[in-house]
């Protein structure tokens, strides 16, 4: 059987859940939300399926491995980090716009244990469900650093993808030095340092 525009027609577009799934579907979510924040996104994926009243079946169905699930929990954050760069993008410090959106990711991936290294590891990775993170991101990052280059702020030869390295590698430092709650401000600031034209 022949599908999709070979045969004419509009290409397969795929259909919507039903609504038993779909309610699955934002339990299994909801709860992973809940889960990765209190125990870090390695938290167990058995215990996710549990707490939503599914069995670990229906989660792999929805969510076929841990950053599959970690990506679609992470997508209303990621939507807030995008808006927040576009909104950057308009301002007339264009230098200040880049540290403020590099201190907002840093916060975010501090709010989940194990999303840094997760997020750090997933660069390398296309294949990883979590690089659909990382593309708008270095998209997003990009139209800031490179305003921030052309004002003369930044010297030029910075790359987007270093500074997001960067970045998450300060989130893990972050993370791992928990009693220290100035310490991403601190070695964020010697970044920056560094960027300097």
């Amino acid at each position: 059987m022949v599908t999709g525009t070979a045969a004419g027609t509009a290409p397969d577009v795929p259909r919507p859940m039903r609504a038993d799934a779909r309610r699955n579907y934002e339990r299994l979510l909801g709860e992973a939300r809940a889960a990765f924040a209190e125990h870090g996104t390695d938290a167990s994926l058995e215990d996710i399926a549990r707490r939503a009243g599914v069995g670990i079946g229906t989660l792999y169905r929805h969510f076929p491995n841990r950053h599959t699930l970690m990506n679609a929990v992470f997508q209303e954050a990621l939507g807030a980090l995008l808006e927040r760069s576009r909104q950057l993008t308009e301002t007339d410090q264009p230098c200040e716009a880049l540290v403020k959106w590099l201190r907002a990711i840093i916060t975010h991936a501090g709010e989940y244990r194990g999303l840094a290294s997760a997020l750090m590891s997933a660069s390398h990775d296309r294949s990883s469900a979590l690089s659909q993170c990382s593309v708008p991101m270095r998209e997003a990052g990009s139209r800031l650093l490179e305003r921030a280059v052309d004002c003369g702020a930044v010297r030029a030869g910075v790359s987007i993808d270093d500074l997001l390295q960067l970045t998450n590698a300060i989130a893990l430092a972050a993370e791992r030095s928990p009693d220290d709650p100035e310490l991403a401000d601190r070695l964020l600031t010697l970044t920056l340092l560094g960027l300097k034209a």
